[in-house]
């Protein structure tokens, strides 16, 4: 492939999750991509995207702010890996910004749901422009392998999906911030362990350390999320299971292994089976999930409007209309309907009161 065929990529805040995705796109060099310019105003973390960059023969320009890169005209892919108050602005810039730029956006797209509704409103106008949302378990290999055998048929209709997500509290940030449609939202949880001794701006932090969060769907399926954020002593930090009217599905992350049967085979007949991915070069802080996501957007920007990203705005936005709801439902102590969260003018009225 000739050189001016490279992809060329910026990517706006080289935090820790910032320099994950430049080791993963250098890793990815074979697919003739470039990251060639960031940006960050902290000039501790340009420092250290610098050294890594330069470790691996990538010069970069280095901006302070996302519009000075974005003006640049360096790059046509941008990844969005700054704090999560700052992705609404950065996304509307870059949608109304003249040179059309493809996004890979971490996750949440925006913290409100309202910021989530705008820039999927803004973004229908760019039709010369793709956006992916940084929700990347899907791509993990026993995931992935799991979401196979559901699609398959072996489980037969999906009835409950569980996740356990057991693990280590969120790390330091940089500056200390931190398809069935679900229909409502139960959710119990707290802050009962993590950063109660931390203060920040005199401020105690609110980030909730355990829940579990109940979701129901429209086709009659029912979700949970049992989430414990200061469990480092388990095996795996993800356990999901789902279960159809004919079987029952598991995945272990990061054991990579998935187990499967039937309710006519019993516990007799379960399967398991190690789940691996060849394609992955680097496994990362996701287990080689960061790869084969920017692979697949990568194959997305390449395909020139002819493949959707993976993940798109609008399960960007659903995931966090869910987040909102379940951390209303703790607040307030009851279901509470995604149409709830999606109604302004019903927002407005249900944090005024």
């Amino acid at each position: 492939m000739a050189a001016s065929n490279t992809v060329k990529y910026g990517i706006i805040g080289v935090g820790m999750m910032g320099r994950e995705h430049l080791i993963n796109l250098h890793h990815l060099r074979t697919e003739n991509v470039a990251v060639v310019c960031i940006a960050d105003p902290h000039v501790s973390s340009q420092k250290l995207a610098l050294e890594l960059a330069q470790s691996f023969g990538w010069p970069l320009t280095v901006f302070s702010g996302h519009q000075d890169l974005l003006d640049s005209g360096l790059c046509d892919v941008v990844v969005v890996s700054s704090p999560n108050m700052t992705h609404y602005q950065i996304l509307m810039d870059i949608i109304h910004h003249p040179k059309p730029h493809h996004v890979l956006v971490e996750k949440p797209l925006c913290t409100t749901v309202a910021d989530c509704r705008k820039v999927v409103y803004a973004a229908k106008k760019r039709s010369d422009m793709l956006v992916q949302v940084g929700l990347e378990y899907r791509y993990m290999p026993p995931v992935a392998k799991l979401i196979e055998i559901v699609k398959g048929g072996s489980l037969g209709q999906v009835k409950m999906v569980a996740i356990r997500e057991h693990r280590f509290p969120f790390l330091v940030k940089v500056n200390n911030w931190n398809r069935a449609d679900p229909v409502r939202v139960m959710a119990s949880g707290a802050i009962d362990v993590n950063h109660k001794d931390e203060v920040y701006d005199g401020k105690v932090p609110d980030i909730i350390d355990n829940a579990y969060v109940i979701i129901e769907f429209d086709n009659g399926s029912r979700g949970m999320l049992d989430l414990c954020m200061f469990a480092e002593g388990s095996k795996n930090e993800q356990e999901i299971s789902v279960v159809g009217d004919i079987g029952k599905g598991e995945a272990f992350v990061p054991e990579s292994i998935v187990r499967y049967g039937t309710r006519v085979a019993g516990r007799d007949g379960v399967q398991t089976l190690k789940a691996e991915d060849d394609r992955i070069k680097y496994d990362g802080l996701h287990h080689g999930s960061s790869y084969l996501e920017h692979l697949n957007f990568l194959s997305a920007i390449r395909a020139k409007g002819e493949k959707a990203p993976a993940v798109d705005l609008q399960d960007g936005l659903i995931s966090v209309a869910i987040g909102v709801a379940a951390q209303l439902s703790i607040e307030k102590g009851r279901f509470v309907t995604i149409k709830e969260v999606m109604d302004e003018h019903h927002w407005n009225v249900l944090f005024k009161y």
